[in-house]
């Protein structure tokens, strides 16, 4: 079998990842990256590339209040019983530094959210504004042939192929049809597209996670790091106690990668692993009731090996995955997309009910905390789902899911059955098969507030996290409208996640941990492959993706200042990277 010595071997092309590759090299170390997939970038490509660190230089620079001590008081509050004080301190610490290096030293840039809400902001410790920040769009030419192998964002949150930039630029193609100036600023994003297609086949203009993903690529090419992609590890070497590498599936056959200072799992979780989705999640007794956006390759490798090893796994967080709704999009080739409801919940004049009839959450809370009260309302024994109602006007306004709002015409989401359509609220109802009585006066009885702008039953709007996503135009809330003007609108939506929470237990140095918690020498984890620090809850935008890279960067840190592995002699004669 081929041998190949490096310094550190890690598993897995997500943000974790690279970030600890990154953070390696950098710091002196010879470094090999392995993707199980064909493309990198892992469902970290896929997200919305935003990063949650708390006191982060640009809120920092923008002059927004914060410390980790308040930040420290929020995470505490969150995660109770599972919360891990050391970890917490350590990314509390570690995050501010971790951006500041990689817009130092790499092509890694982010820009601030001012207003994106913690998603509890009436929690102690919380913050309005400033915690969370995402990657400046990037140009993907600045990749040159590589950008073959960058995994594409998910289909159905793109328009047309093109990807669309959270926060204001999103803004734009709502207000396409009201506003000169986002017209204009769409048009020239539509054509910079056209062009893009014309001559590289695909959008060159890279956003949300792309664009990470897209940075930290460049960040590691620019190093000489090589990523070793449809590599996936197998199984990991140890010697006298110590991880000292990995067996790694390659298409030319099986090669052992040793690794000096020692290996970093950061394989994306475990979303696509039926038999640990049948044990860990309770609405899924098959493992197959769940409807998962990560992609196909997350099957838990990362928790898998490590166990062989005796790492401990963290299973016993009340929420084991970050839930999302998700709606099932017919494609022309006859598969089945996903669309993740992220922000048209908050829309005003957009409620959510049971196949009952009946409303069950504020629907312009968090998708995690929007799942929560689903799963709450949904009979034992019974499949979870929710439909996602609407009248015309607010259809053609903001759209709903995979539909886009006006001038893009409705047929073919009526055609295909994504969207039903009622001329009254009992004809859709019938159409979607929900219970028609309750149906009518669950949606009767929210306009008798909603008129006035008000939801007493569930709170639409009462928190800064609410009117973020709301639409500042609608006065005097702007996540509360009447639902009142046919024909009427529904899509319904199913569970899905956004990654998940169980992992293997770790330190604050990023080290894998056995079941005495004792570190297993060389063995690190990032992403999702470690427990979650949120302990099992979801407090803000990006707190996926911002303990990822921070634990990744210690992980690499920590290699770095602690040479303990075994001399060249000890390993195999091959191939240094």
């Amino acid at each position: 079998m081929t041998a190949i010595v490096t310094d550190t071997l890690v598993v897995g092309s997500g943000a974790g990842g690279l970030a600890a590759a990154v953070t390696a090299r950098l710091g002196g170390l010879d470094v090999i990256v392995v993707e199980k997939e064909a493309q990198f970038g892992g469902a970290s490509a896929r997200s919305g590339g935003w990063l949650w660190i708390p006191c982060n230089p640009h809120a920092r620079a923008a002059g927004m209040e914060d410390t980790p001590a308040e930040a420290r008081r929020y995470l505490q509050h969150e995660a109770a019983n599972h919360f891990d004080g050391d970890r917490v301190d350590a990314f509390l610490a570690n995050g501010p530094e971790m951006v500041s290096f990689f817009e130092k030293n790499t092509a890694v840039k982010f820009v601030l959210g001012p207003a994106f809400s913690d998603y509890h902001p009436n929690a102690p410790g919380a913050k309005p504004g400033g915690r969370s920040i995402v990657a400046e769009p990037f140009d993907g030419r600045e990749l040159g042939p590589e950008i073959k192998r960058l995994r594409p964002p998910l289909p159905e949150i793109t328009f047309l192929g093109m990807m669309i930039g959270s926060g204001k630029e999103l803004l734009h193609f709502f207000n396409v049809t009201r506003s000169l100036k986002s017209a204009g600023y769409v048009g020239m994003l539509l054509a910079r597209y056209a062009r893009d297609l014309a001559l590289h086949g695909r959008a060159m203009r890279l956003t949300n996670g792309n664009a990470l993903i897209g940075r930290l690529v460049k960040s590691a090419l620019d190093l000489g790091i090589p990523i070793r992609t449809s590599s996936g590890l197998r199984e990991l070497i140890v010697r006298d106690g110590r991880v000292v590498g990995g067996i790694v599936d390659t298409s030319d056959g099986p090669i052992e990668i040793h690794a000096r200072r020692g290996v970093v799992l950061a394989a994306g979780g475990f979303p696509r692993n039926v038999e640990r989705r049948k044990a860990l999640y309770p609405h899924a007794p098959t493992g197959q009731e769940h409807f998962s956006p990560a992609p196909p390759g997350n099957t838990g490798d990362g928790l898998g090996v490590a166990e062989r090893v005796g790492a401990a796994i963290v299973t016993d967080y009340p929420n084991p995955a970050a839930w999302a709704p998700v709606s099932r999009v017919p494609r022309r080739d006859g598969s089945t997309g996903l669309f993740p409801h992220f922000i048209d919940r908050a829309k005003p004049g957009v409620i959510a009910v049971t196949p009952a009839g009946e409303r069950f959450v504020n629907e312009a809370n968090s998708y995690h905390d929007f799942m929560q009260g689903l799963f709450k309302a949904t009979p034992k024994g019974t499949d979870v789902r929710a439909f996602l109602i609407t009248d015309h006007p607010t259809l053609r306004r903001y759209g709903l899911g995979f539909v886009k709002p006006f001038p893009v015409p409705l047929s073919p989401y009526l055609g295909n059955g994504y969207l039903k359509k009622g001329r009254t609220l009992r004809d859709l109802a019938l159409a979607a098969g929900i219970a028609p009585e309750a149906f009518d006066a669950t949606v009767r009885g929210y306009n008798d507030t909603a008129r006035r702008g008000e939801d007493p039953a569930f709170g639409r709007g009462s928190t800064a996290y609410n009117r973020y996503l709301g639409d500042p135009d609608v006065k005097p809330n702007p996540c509360v409208a009447p639902i009142e003007t046919g024909p009427f609108y529904a899509v319904e939506v199913v569970p899905g996640e956004l990654g998940t929470f169980a992992g293997i237990r770790c330190d604050a140095h990023a080290r894998v941990l056995d079941a005495t918690g004792t570190p297993i020498a060389g063995l690190y984890a990032a992403g999702n492959d470690a427990a979650s620090i949120m302990g099992g809850n979801y407090p803000g935008g990006g707190i996926t993706l911002g303990p990822a890279m921070t634990f990744g960067y210690i992980a690499a840190r920590h290699m770095e200042q602690n040479p303990v592995a075994p001399s060249d002699e000890e390993l195999p004669q091959g191939t240094r990277a």
